[in-house]
């Protein structure tokens, strides 16, 4: 079994990383979506950071300290439990044609996205710097509002972003052939974490595409008699 290389961690921390992660054991035909799936999710921690510091100039232009304490909550929580409760699943589908990481991800990523849009709409209260939040905030102090709304737009980019990855993983997964009856199997089974079988499907994935596109490009073949 590979070492764990995730995350990164400076060797000064007595830590040390828990997931082995390599885009390159992804099958190339998935490879650019599961990467695409990893700046999602740097950018939606990436927005929970920048939350913070609106949030703290918020509470320092008189918003409260309820909601710079909450995104603390929101940065330390969501950011690995959202690596490892939607990437992880989703990275672990791609890599072993998983249909029991696929229904995990869309169950985890169906909330991410719903958290997702609760947080660029900005309920005062709830840590963060949504646009009911931001707006309200102009006739207050103007600067203050305008460092708000950076994390507002990052909200509503990362709620628009997800709610589009959901959609076209979704209609992949349908159209590759998954079902939950296909999930539910894989978990009475236990193939889902078995590696022995995790390594045949993979094989089996890569191998049908290699041969649908050998089908594809492959020059088409007459017989005499037809000529």
């Amino acid at each position: 079994m590979a070492e764990p290389n995730f995350p990164p961690l400076p060797g000064f921390i007595p830590l040390k990383p828990c997931f082995y992660q390599d885009f390159d054991e992804i099958p190339e035909q998935h490879r650019t979506v599961c990467k695409r799936m990893y700046h999602l999710w740097i950018l939606n921690s990436a927005t929970l950071a920048v939350n913070l510091i609106g949030c703290f100039a918020w509470m320092f232009g008189g918003g409260g300290v309820t909601n710079f304490g909450l995104a603390i909550i929101w940065l330390l929580m969501f950011t690995p439990c959202s690596y490892v409760c939607w990437f992880r699943p989703i990275y672990k589908a791609f890599k072993n044609d998983s249909s029991f990481n696929f229904m995990a991800f869309f169950f985890v990523f169906m909330a991410q996205v719903g958290i997702s849009i609760i947080q660029s709409i900005g309920i005062p209260g709830w840590g963060v710097c949504g646009w009911l939040a931001t707006i309200s905030f102009f006739s207050y102090n103007i600067f203050i509002a305008l460092i708000m709304l950076v994390p507002t737009i990052m909200f509503t980019a990362v709620a628009s972003l997800s709610f589009i990855a959901l959609t076209k993983i979704h209609n992949f997964y349908r159209g590759s052939g998954g079902s939950m009856s296909k999930a539910q199997d894989e978990w009475t089974t236990g193939a889902w974490k078995n590696p022995h079988v995790q390594a045949a499907a993979q094989q089996a994935a890569m191998g049908a595409a290699t041969g649908a596109m050998q089908d594809q490009y492959s020059s088409p073949q007459y017989n005499e008699n037809q000529m």
